[in-house]
């Protein structure tokens, strides 16, 4: 008995219970950091590798003229993606914005027009009643998927087409062209070399990540996009924050919409498209996951800058469109990869 005792000295003491689950859960947690790290850090390692590469490959790529065109292609989609982030967060997916886009951008002129065409004067409630519009859509892309109890993303693409259609009534197919020159200004006045949409479009940025991080429509978000029984359970009324975020995400789009006008100089019925990819691949490469419950404002303006950086590269190139689309699609398909469990079997709700 006493040499067993002495053997058992000489191994040393035994590791308590708990420290076997410390060692045991360790290569899980480890796993767990370094797919965090990834998907916090990894688009603004893309971003960075791209300006590298890009810069690299032409000189001309960081020159101010040459960021300035890159950020006034960045201001809509910007916008875009704001509103599709907070869908996003919730675990849902909204396909509604190219009409939405269009709708709103359409009724901005008219009502622009109608006012006396001038933003110094009544003409700048047409911005007011834009985003009263995209409001709108948003509250019935919201009824209709939370009311009807449809997939979002069938609900909200029914809209869209809606939106298009309506867009091309309003118009009978023409052009409505906004030529008032302190609207205008909005592209060709400039401040560092950039023009004034940007440092406006910075300013919205400011009130979205204000709203996702300091009100309770914000947080609440997450809450269901994180577990929508669990949220449910916990007394919060599911289907009212679903609606709100539609509605919110409607209110983005106009404001895009309007940046997308400021830009052109007119409105039309095909001024909301392509925001659909765009929007979408900004926010799932910027790094919030299709899961919903994570990712936000930050992660879609590194996103943004990821798609336009790709597609301003391109250019400068030389390369053709078809090259951009499939280095989007891949990147999209990694970014995927990196944020997303594939072990659930529920992505969109």
């Amino acid at each position: 008995m006493m040499a067993a005792l002495d053997q058992a000295s000489a191994a040393g003491p035994r590791p308590e219970p708990g420290a076997l689950a410390t060692h045991a859960m360790a290569p899980g947690k480890s796993t767990a950091h370094r797919r965090e790290f990834v998907s916090r850090w990894a688009p603004v390692l893309v971003l960075a590798a791209l300006v590298a590469a890009l810069s690299v490959a032409n000189s001309n790529f960081l020159s101010l003229g040459n960021l300035a065109r890159v950020a006034i292609a960045s201001v809509p989609a910007l916008m875009v993606a704001l509103g599709v982030t907070f869908i996003v967060i919730m675990g849902s997916i909204d396909l509604s914005m190219e009409g939405t886009v269009s709708t709103t951008a359409v009724l901005f002129a008219l009502c622009f027009n109608a006012l006396g065409g001038q933003l110094a004067g009544l003409g700048a409630l047409a911005i007011f009643a834009a985003m009263l519009a995209g409001a709108g859509v948003g509250l019935v892309n919201g009824l209709v998927h939370v009311k009807l109890k449809i997939p979002s993303f069938m609900a909200s693409l029914a809209i869209g087409f809606v939106g298009m259609g309506l867009s091309v009534l309003l118009t009978g197919g023409d052009i409505i062209r906004v030529n008032d020159d302190v609207f205008r200004g909005l592209l060709l006045k400039r401040i560092l070399g950039f023009p004034l949409m940007v440092y406006a479009a910075i300013g919205v940025v400011f009130i979205a990540w204000f709203i996702q991080r300091n009100t309770t429509l914000g947080r609440n978000f997450y809450a269901v996009g994180g577990g929508e029984d669990l949220a449910h359970a916990s007394g919060l009324n599911v289907r009212r924050v679903r609606i709100l975020g539609f509605m919110l995400a409607g209110v983005f789009y106009s404001i895009g919409a309007i940046f997308a006008v400021a830009r052109g100089g007119m409105a039309e019925s095909l001024t909301g498209s392509n925001y659909m990819f765009v929007s979408i691949t900004s926010v799932v490469v910027g790094g919030t996951s299709l899961m919903g419950g994570n990712g936000g404002v930050w992660n879609t303006v590194i996103g943004v800058l990821i798609v336009n950086v790709i597609a301003n590269g391109m250019v400068v190139l030389g390369l053709p469109s078809y090259v951009q689309d499939g280095v989007l699609g891949i990147l999209v398909i990694v970014a995927v990869v990196l944020s997303t469990s594939r072990k659930s079997h529920s992505l969109v709700k």
